[in-house]
């Protein structure tokens, strides 16, 4: 069973930064994808940034040029650095992999961006 874990959540000023990490319980480098969700209150859960096998990324346009997807295979991890935050980037940041046609889904961790 593959497990993921989100870490690296917190509280932070608007304009600050913060680096999500997420653990995968397997090496990730038999995943076809791995990404970043998140979900504000009344909200759906929408698509922030991806990664996919050949390393090519995908970002929402509202976080373009201001987060970083990236990968350590050898620490079977992907991170989501996030700069110049804004109080819309406040949500509940969940961490995917994609194998084939599942999903793989973390816990979720808590981002809170202050005015």
């Amino acid at each position: 069973q593959v497990q993921v874990v989100e870490s690296g959540g917190g509280l932070v000023q608007a304009g600050g930064s913060l680096r999500l990490s997420c653990a995968a319980s397997v090496s990730i480098q038999g995943f076809n994808a791995m990404g970043w969700y998140r979900q504000a209150p009344g909200k759906e859960r929408e698509l922030v940034a991806r990664i996919v096998s050949g390393g090519s990324t995908d970002y929402a346009n509202s976080v373009k040029g201001r987060f970083t997807i990236s990968r350590d295979s050898a620490k079977n991890t992907v991170y989501l650095q996030m700069n110049s935050l804004k109080p819309e980037d406040t949500a509940v940041y969940y961490c995917v992999a994609e194998i084939l046609r599942l999903r793989y889904w973390g816990q979720g961790t808590q981002v809170t961006v202050s005015s």
